[in-house]
């Protein structure tokens, strides 16, 4: 009876950390979907395929934070754990002046090389200025973009995931009102939409900020001394979520590369339809990952290995659960979805951009096993296995399974390659886990 309690217990908080986490990940995902529902309806196609070819420099914004949320979450938790808050302060405050000192270096050195780097992403003479125009003012605002989601973050850690949830929606709400005034009323094209995600931003970055200024908030800015092997330590655990996030923009850009050369530009509209979509896919998967990251560390540092093995349990039937019915849904719904960005296309382009998201959504079925595996050797500080994992479906198997697929089924082969990286990663990222159980701490 006792350990049916405790299981209930550990549930609800699994749940209560979770489904925060997943909210505040949906809403993230949609910032940058609600710019390409605006924009593909509201200034067409072309202007579809401008955002998507700049969206990579947007992951590698989003994956700076995730680098630093991350490593810097794990670490307080594991204070918190121990009840040593005065070092769980310190490094709470140590992460927040890394991360903003970060993002003007960004800041500084991405303005400097703007058309270099707009034309590294993609960008032809068609769209060159459209695509500098939406980064230019993405950039502006990179601080705000990493500042907020590290906050976020940190929040849940404190112990207070539903503020978090309240923050990111209202951030989204801003966003989405923004869009309608500067893309559809002002027709502003793809600058209205930056400037909209931009200020949204700004809106979650002040929220945040007040909730840390509150009495009954446990984490505090302090003074605190420069500690460069707490910062290396944060850095060495978030570096796997963070490879996972730039994966993602790397993805992109050689989607991007492969699509121009044997699709053109109608198949970088299509591949912005898949990419909307996929991205609420990973960032669902990341939000389950990241809700069970606080407890699994918080009992890490308590020495509790067998509430962490219940943790991982209920974790992996959530991802089960949860990608059965994504597939379903996108099988089911996949021209109702295609016709919320492209209403009005030509029937070619849409039957196409049908097509091949149903090719693509058979990865939804495994996906969420790589990232929860990597998410879980993060929050017990194995960073190494963590990051075998994210280099392994970021770079390895992605690009082997592209180049291999396109060769063998031309485009066809496009569609199905993420598939089939998936499908690879799993038998590394279980073979990993299996070799490395998870025994009583001592």
């Amino acid at each position: 009876m006792k350990n049916k309690e405790e299981m209930k217990i550990l549930r609800r908080k699994f749940l209560k950390y979770t489904i925060p986490s997943v909210c505040a990940m949906w809403v993230y995902s949609l910032y940058t979907m609600v710019d390409g529902i605006f924009v593909g309806r509201g200034v067409g196609p072309s202007a579809l395929a401008a955002v998507n070819i700049a969206m990579p420099f947007v992951n590698f914004i989003f994956a700076s934070s995730m680098l630093f949320a991350s490593g810097a979450s794990t670490i307080i938790s594991i204070y918190l754990g121990k009840k040593d808050y005065k070092e769980a302060n310190e490094a709470f405050t140590l992460n927040t002046i890394s991360i903003i000192a970060f993002s003007l270096i960004i800041l500084v050195l991405s303005l400097l090389n703007l058309e270099r780097l707009a034309l590294f992403l993609g960008a032809t003479s068609t769209n060159l200025s459209m695509v500098m125009d939406y980064l230019k003012i993405i950039i502006c605002f990179n601080g705000f973009f990493i500042v907020s989601y590290c906050l976020e973050v940190i929040v849940k850690t404190d112990g207070f995931p539903y503020f978090s949830i309240i923050g990111v929606l209202l951030s989204a709400l801003v966003n989405i009102a923004l869009d309608y005034v500067l893309v559809i009323k002002l027709q502003l094209g793809v600058s209205g939409a930056a400037y909209a995600t931009g200020i949204s931003q700004v809106v979650a970055c002040i929220f945040f900020f007040i909730h840390f200024l509150r009495k009954n908030s446990t984490l505090k800015f302090v003074k605190f001394h420069y500690a460069f092997k707490t910062l290396k330590r944060i850095l060495s655990i978030g570096l796997p979520d963070g490879i996972t996030e730039v994966s993602t923009g790397v993805i992109l850009f050689m989607f991007n590369q492969i699509i121009l050369k044997h699709l053109g530009e109608n198949g970088i509209v299509t591949y912005s339809i898949i990419s909307y979509i996929n991205t609420l896919v990973l960032m669902t998967m990341m939000g389950i990952a990241q809700g069970m990251q606080p407890l699994s560390s918080y009992y890490y540092g308590k020495g509790d290995a067998l509430t962490i093995r219940k943790l991982l349990k209920m974790s992996f039937k959530m991802v089960t659960i949860i990608s059965a019915l994504v597939f379903i849904l996108a099988m089911v719904f996949s021209k109702d979805i295609v016709n919320i960005f492209i209403k009005g296309a030509d029937a070619e382009l849409f039957n196409y951009s049908v097509y091949a998201f149903k090719l693509f959504s058979m990865s939804f079925l495994v996906v969420g096993y790589n990232i929860l595996i990597s998410g879980y050797f993060a929050s017990i500080e194995k960073p190494s296995k963590a990051i075998i994992i994210s280099l392994s479906r970021g770079f390895v198997t992605i690009s082997l399974a592209l180049f291999t697929m396109t060769a063998l089924l031309g485009s066809i082969g496009i569609w199905m390659a993420t598939f089939v990286s998936e499908l690879l990663c799993i038998i590394i990222s279980l073979t990993v886990l299996k070799m490395n159980p998870l025994r009583d701490f001592k």
